[in-house]
């Protein structure tokens, strides 16, 4: 017997330090086999990137006559970014996408929770009225533009329904006053991607465990206490993902507001990307484009960054 076990032990012995070789092995082989693949994302992320850095440092335009590759002949060092620090509108329209996004966010956010708290239970026509809520996420943001653009026009349905509330005539121009611009492209934002919000927020309530909200009124705690204590919490790495996918796409925000007031009236209404739209096609000075563009990239990779790191804290806690 005592041979067999120390065979048997043996055996196992073997078979235990067979294993990291085995790994080792298995991951060398799905290194080389993903290799291409890995080389081919690598080309596609990082020369686009590269090429904007080059260009950012030079005063290349399609109308300088040459090719990108010889832009080096139109050398500025880092002229473009001392004139990105001292170009107001570049702060202007900078502050006015940062007055978007902390608007519209936050209202996405509220709105999303609370219906994803409404829809986090079976009811009746749950699913029809699920179908529908889903709806504006599924327009394209250009008509999404053009619907919000005939909607504040001075004999739209919006000033018609204000007229029938007041009983008297309403004729504001929403889309030629500045602030009232401003106002109408947030309503339609928040309009249009609440939906995604409440998605992502119900498909982490739903994720929820059933046996700790049971357990908590068991003990005493109402509804407020549950949803703060327990699913709030439970909660946490989604309401990050939801808020940094909102805010990422928010700064770009481009289709729907430039359909509807083209920046305007003014600069009003002009984010980032309506700025380096105008510089684009406009102004031409493609060298200017690109530095700008890569200092936005450089803000979003540090709100990315900061976004995984709270994710990671959040799954330690959870853990």
């Amino acid at each position: 017997m005592s041979a067999v076990t120390a065979t048997i032990s043996e055996d196992v012995m073997k078979a235990v330090q067979a294993k990291p070789a085995l790994r080792d092995e298995g991951a060398k082989l799905g290194f080389r086999l993903t290799l291409p693949a890995q080389i081919l994302v690598l080309f596609i992320a990082v020369f686009p990137l590269l090429m904007q850095l080059y260009i950012s440092l030079t005063d290349w335009s399609p109308l300088s006559g040459l090719g990108w590759w010889n832009a080096w002949s139109l050398w500025n060092n880092f002229a473009n970014y001392t004139d990105l620090a001292a170009d107001a509108r570049f702060w202007s329209a900078l502050k006015r996408t940062a007055i978007v996004m902390i608007i519209c966010v936050p209202a996405e956010f509220l709105l999303g929770l609370a219906l994803a708290t409404l829809f986090a239970d079976e009811f009746l026509g749950r699913r029809v009225f699920y179908s529908i809520l889903l709806m504006p996420m599924m327009v394209v943001p250009a008509v999404a533009g053009y619907m919000f653009f005939m909607l504040f026009q001075s004999g739209g349905p919006v000033n018609d329904i204000l007229s029938a509330l007041s009983g008297f005539p309403v004729t504001i121009a929403w889309l030629s006053d500045p602030t009232l611009a401003l106002i109408a492209v947030m309503i339609a934002d928040i309009w249009q991607w609440t939906p995604l919000m409440f998605l992502i927020l119900l498909a982490g309530l739903v994720g929820v465990p059933e046996d700790q909200i049971k357990a908590a009124t068991l003990l005493g705690a109402n509804s407020w206490q549950r949803f703060v204590t327990i699913v709030l919490p439970k909660m946490k790495t989604i309401i990050i993902i939801a808020l940094a996918i909102r805010v990422i796409e928010n700064f770009k925000i481009f289709d729907t507001l430039y359909i509807m007031t083209g920046g305007g009236p003014g600069v009003a209404t002009e984010t980032i990307s309506v700025y380096i739209y105008k510089l684009t096609t406009q102004d031409l000075i493609w060298g200017y484009v690109a530095a700008i563009a890569l200092a936005i990239l450089i803000v979003l990779s540090i709100a990315a960054v900061f976004a995984m790191k709270r994710m990671a804290r959040a799954r330690e806690v959870l853990a």
